[in-house]
């Protein structure tokens, strides 16, 4: 069983910076790809960025490119999310993930492992 740890998050005010940082241990071959979810109070868990284990290639909602960098090391079993420019409207849990399969990246049904989930305010 993959197990991740998550540290990072906070309190910022608008325009400035955060850095998440996910630690993955276990059989981490077994990951396909890894993914940063958030989930705002009365909201649904929604996809924030996620990131092919093996090649490295990102993908970002529309809302955060330009201002997020999802990044990982295989080496160390780690994933980074560099957030810049944050707005109150990021504020939420974030949640790192990880997946086996190829399923829809947006559905948080696909992925296999979830980290505890950490605090992020921003406030205006």
């Amino acid at each position: 069983q993959v197990q991740l740890v998550e540290s990072g998050g906070g309190l910022v005010t608008t325009g400035g910076s955060l850095r998440l940082s996910c630690a993955a241990s276990g059989p981490t071959f077994r990951v396909y790809g890894m993914a940063w979810f958030r989930q705002a109070p009365g909201k649904e868990r929604e996809l924030v960025a996620h990131i092919m284990w093996n090649n490295g290639i990102p993908y970002y909602v529309d809302s955060v490119k330009g201002r997020f960098t999802i990044s990982r090391d295989n080496a160390k079993n780690t994933m980074d999310l560099q957030m810049n420019g944050l707005k109150p409207e990021d504020t939420a849990v974030y949640y790192c993930a990880g997946r086996t399969g190829m399923g829809a990246i947006f559905d948080p049904d696909q992925y296999d492992y979830w980290a505890a989930g950490t605090q992020v305010t921003v406030s205006s």
